[in-house]
């Protein structure tokens, strides 16, 4: 990983770089769009990335319960793509579920193959356990045909 690449939790101040950040993700469909407020509301599930203290990507782990989480809208800025910057993120992420003792952490995404290459496993989306998950999907620009890959690994 680029030395230079910083990984720090946001304070609410981030929310407004976040936003234009993730602007292009969310008008293509890509990444669902959540309000100021419901990012403030969920600031310490998120990790930032900066370079430079320019901030160049997000991530988010949602708890469902005591076993499940998920990582959320993982975004990388186009012109620090190929940094592993986005890897960086979700491990991240994987960290922080082993210290709450979350037993799994799920993706719904169309970059399986990213996923995959960090040990994700593909999983029907019908098998996965906590359907309050589900209530996000309303939101989304293509509901109700999804065409996201569901995986999973376990910590």
């Amino acid at each position: 990983m680029n030395s230079n690449i910083k990984y720090f939790n946001p304070t609410v101040q981030y929310i407004e770089s976040m936003q234009k950040l993730v602007k292009k993700d969310i008008d293509e469909g890509n990444i669902l769009h959540r309000s100021d407020d419901e990012i403030a509301t969920t600031i310490r599930s998120y990790t930032c990335a900066s370079i430079d203290n320019k901030l160049v990507g997000f991530v988010a782990l949602h708890i469902y319960s005591k076993n499940l989480a998920e990582v959320r809208s993982l975004i990388v800025d186009e012109k620090y793509r190929g940094l592993s910057i986005g890897k960086g993120l979700i491990l991240k992420c994987l960290e922080e579920a082993k210290k709450l003792s979350i037993k799994k952490v799920l993706s719904l995404t169309y970059k399986d193959k990213f996923f995959e290459n960090l040990g994700f496993k593909q999983i029907e989306k019908d098998t996965i356990p906590e359907h309050k998950i589900w209530a996000d999907c309303i939101k989304c620009k293509h509901f109700p045909i999804c065409n996201e890959v569901a995986l999973t690994i376990s910590i």
